[in-house]
């Protein structure tokens, strides 16, 4: 047990080569070896390495080659895929909800989505009529569309 009069002293480490360092950071960033195996093992602290992580994981990246306009312009690519994705699945739903008459977005989906849903099923109505449960379509025949007229 330590007296009063004992001061606490930092614990002092040796100066670390950027070799090193990013040795470090490469195993870290690789998965190799966690943060606090890397301060077991190296004998540096833990802050110091996050610190370490910080500032050379961008020049671990850089040396990779991907440039920031290149990373742009994949995300962009990935961005246009996932909404023809997400088009694509919202056009089957709305087809389904059309055909079975059962508005499956409504419950399951959040707002936003079933919104989009459901304008795509008034624009299909509106192209192509409206489909009973067999999946056959019924589009208004011209004679209905001119009673519907007169009626009103």
């Amino acid at each position: 047990m330590k007296t009063q009069n004992e001061h606490w002293r930092k614990k002092s480490y040796q100066k670390v080569t950027l070799e090193t360092k990013l040795l470090v950071v490469d195993q870290i960033l690789s998965g190799q070896i966690s943060n606090n195996q890397a301060s077991k093992k190296y004998d540096i602290p833990r802050t110091t390495i996050s610190y370490w992580l910080r500032k050379y994981s961008t020049l671990v990246q850089q040396n990779t080659g991907m440039s920031k306009n290149d990373e742009i312009k994949k995300l962009k690519e990935k961005i246009e895929e996932l909404e023809f994705q997400k088009d694509f699945q919202q056009d089957i739903i709305a087809d389904m909800e059309l055909i079975t008459g059962v508005d499956m977005s409504k419950k399951s989906l959040p707002k936003t989505l079933a919104k989009e849903i459901e304008l795509k099923k008034k624009q299909r109505i509106k192209e192509n009529g409206s489909m009973d449960v067999l999946g056959y379509l019924n589009k208004p025949s011209t004679k209905d569309s001119k009673l519907n007229k007169n009626n009103k």
